[in-house]
């Protein structure tokens, strides 16, 4: 995981068809760059059953105890 560059930023907004212009994309990259770099220490820990596309199917399955008071 490393800090997105401005050209990558502009890619991105392409492809999602929101074009940016350079200028827009560098601030962008300048504020979200201190997120990535402080996720780098542990970049690729996380387990993959954190990953959102489950989340219907936990929301969907049934609760067969109640929990304890």
């Amino acid at each position: 995981m490393t800090r997105p560059t401005p050209k990558e930023i502009e890619a991105a907004a392409d492809v999602a068809g929101v074009p940016v212009s350079a200028e827009v994309a560098t601030r962008i990259s300048n504020s979200i760059g201190p997120a990535f770099e402080g996720f780098a220490a542990i970049a690729g820990t996380l387990p993959f059953d954190l990953e959102p596309a489950t989340f219907f199917v936990v929301q969907a399955a049934k609760v067969t105890k109640k929990a304890a008071k």
